[in-house]
């Protein structure tokens, strides 16, 4: 604990520089106006950054602290445009839209809004705090983790699609399903043959994340917002001043605390993001949640707006630790980090706390300032990013197509994608039209790459024999709370039809 209290006591001291604090308010403030652009997201912001800050010769502290102030900055920036446009600005937040966006259209922005800051700040700081003081050791337990346990993890998280969103879970799988099948479009990589990809040279690299999500949710939410207007059904949004209170958020304190350990856990995990960490804790919340209570999940609940909120910061955090401890990239975020650090000739790995204490602990202390930023500087903005609502939709029809392509072409660069995200814009409208929630189509496909990755690896070592995906502790207990995912709610609700009925 003294080393600690040492090592953070160094780290503020590095962080309070007036240079490096006014690097981690700027970083902040970037990060959220990158996150709000739908297709950027955390990772592409930093990678964005990375070459001025070097080009700009920082020191290698201040460097990282910019640029880790960007990513966590990003991270809530993502749902500005998840709740007041519906259209997610990375794969973390696909989860807030469901019950953010809804908030929004009934007059609450404001509220969502605020809701998801203070979650944000309360995970976020949380994570920091775990990190701080448990860090070298998750993230010795996190290498650890094989392929077969992945597969297992995987499962888990499919499990908890199952009941997750949508009034039919027959449709919520079947949207899985679909996401499992955009996945595998592209060159297989362990037999070098094209999949699924009709001849088409510009699909033999796959499908991006970045045209699936804007695809799937920008250009789909477009032509729902022209169908409207063609029909003439088309409201002005209501947009009051409600803000989230004090009694709300003592309201959804367990939710709060539980949605940050499950994300910083899994955060820890190299690969799986805070993609997993949102889905796995919607999913645990709205089965916590009463029977009545879970009905409303996916309607307007805060309690399903704050628990993926509380997640995702803190697996951005716990992204962080296998990264410092054991130059293990947790996410795509992270591995540009790690790049960075190699950038300027820093090795990151279990001696990096003692032999260059002032980036390691002066990047912890940099988190506890940021998320205390991200808080001031985005509280007080709440009411005018909630008017944006206001703008009428003559001219935010053309802006959210604008930011779709523009954003998409700047990224990708090939004229292709931008006819396929508008086919895929028609495919989501279709599903709407059909009942069909996106969001699993969306985490089936983050989910199924991960998935037959870690498959085939697992058969790989063990030669063909799927005997090695049961032979781990780890593994079976995953599996079995996989099996309790899916059919307790069943017992229970049997249960009580049984007790009703006596």
């Amino acid at each position: 604990m003294d080393a600690i209290l040492s090592g953070l006591s160094t780290g503020f001291s590095v962080a309070l520089d007036p240079f490096n604090l006014f690097l981690v308010m700027v970083g902040c403030f970037l990060g959220t106006l990158i996150g709000a652009l739908p297709g950027l997201g955390p990772i592409n912001g930093v990678a964005i950054l990375l070459p001025i800050a070097y080009g700009l010769n920082f020191p290698p502290e201040s460097a990282l602290i910019l640029l880790a102030g960007i990513y966590y900055g990003a991270e809530y920036g993502g749902r500005i445009s998840s709740i007041l446009l519906n259209v997610p600005g990375d794969a973390s937040a696909v989860m807030t839209t469901l019950d953010g966006h809804p908030m929004a259209l009934r007059g609450e922005a404001g509220k969502a809004l605020s809701t998801s800051a203070v979650a944000s700040f309360i995970g976020g700081t949380i994570a920091v705090v775990l990190m701080t003081l448990f860090g070298p050791l998750l993230a010795s337990v996190a290498v650890g983790f094989s392929p077969a346990n992945y597969v297992a993890l995987m499962v888990f998280a499919f499990a908890s699609l199952a009941s997750l969103v949508g009034k039919s879970t027959v449709k919520t799988l079947l949207g899985a399903l679909i996401g499992l099948m955009l996945a595998t479009i592209g060159i297989d990589a362990n037999t070098g043959v094209p999949r699924y990809t009709f001849g088409i040279p510009d699909l033999l690299a796959g499908i991006d994340f970045l045209i699936v999500v804007v695809g799937l949710f920008g250009m789909a939410e477009l032509l729902h917002l022209v169908e409207q207007q063609v029909k003439g059904t088309l409201k002005s949004l209501p947009v009051d001043k409600s803000f989230v209170q004090a009694a709300d958020i003592i309201k959804l304190r367990w939710t709060i605390l539980r949605s940050s350990l499950i994300g910083f856990i899994i955060g820890v995990l190299p690969g799986t993001g805070a993609s997993v960490a949102s889905a796995v804790a919607y999913g645990t919340e709205k089965r916590l949640a009463g029977p009545e209570e879970a009905k409303s999940f996916g309607t307007g609940n805060i309690r399903g707006l704050a628990a993926p909120e509380a997640a995702n910061n803190a697996a951005a955090g716990g992204a962080m630790v296998p990264m410092l401890t054991l130059g293990i990239p947790g996410s795509g975020t992270t591995a540009i980090l790690l790049g960075a650090l190699l950038m300027f000739n820093v090795q990151p790995g279990p001696l990096l706390f003692t032999q260059k204490p002032e980036i390691a602990w002066g990047l912890v202390a940099s988190m506890y300032i940021g998320n205390v930023a991200l808080l001031v500087i985005n509280l007080p903005l709440v009411g005018l990013f909630a008017r944006l609502l206001t703008i009428p939709h003559h001219y935010l029809t053309p802006l959210i197509a604008i930011l779709a392509f523009i954003g998409i072409y700047t990224i990708v660069g090939n004229p292709h994608d931008l006819f396929l995200i508008t086919a895929l814009g028609v495919f989501g409208w279709f599903l709407r039209k059909l009942e069909f929630s996106l969001a699993p189509v969306i985490l089936g496909f983050v989910l199924g790459s991960l998935f037959e990755n870690n498959l085939r690896r697992a058969l790989s070592i063990s030669g063909g024999d799927w005997a090695i995906l049961t032979e781990d502790w780890t593994s079976l207990v995953l599996y079995i709370l996989a099996f309790a995912v899916v059919f307790a709610p069943i017992w229970l609700s049997r249960r009580a039809r049984r007790a009703a009925a006596a």
